[in-house]
């Protein structure tokens, strides 16, 4: 069993940066790949990234790649998300996710554990 809580969503300009952290609960965080994924009001549940269980592979969509950076901290149980250039279209709910496996999946069925979410809110 893994719990995870989201942080540091909030509101900026279009071009500004945030930082996102998801903190993980349990000893054997060092095992899953972990992942981000958004969903916007009124669409579907969007992959963001994701990064393998010893963090040494990164996938990411064209829509975020190069602005984003997914990393890991398993000394900390930390996952962050580096968000760079923000655009109005990344506004969403952003949420972090745990699955089983070391390969970094894209795809939210992988996943076995979600965050509540954090909201992020890019004004332009």
């Amino acid at each position: 069993q893994v719990q995870l809580v989201e942080s540091g969503g909030g509101l900026v300009q279009a071009g500004d940066s945030l930082r996102l952290s998801c903190a993980a609960s349990g000893r054997t965080f060092s095992r899953y790949m972990m992942g981000w994924f958004r969903r916007a009001p009124g669409k579907e549940r969007e992959f963001v990234a994701a990064i393998s269980s010893g963090g040494g592979s990164r996938r990411y969509p064209d829509s975020v790649k190069g602005r984003f950076t997914i990393s890991r901290d398993s000394s900390k149980n930390t996952l962050t998300l580096q968000m760079n250039s923000l655009k109005p279209e990344d506004t969403a709910v952003y949420y972090c996710a745990a699955g089983v496996g070391a390969f970094p999946s894209t795809t939210a069925r992988s996943y076995d554990y979600w965050g509540q979410g954090t909201q992020v809110t890019v004004s332009s």
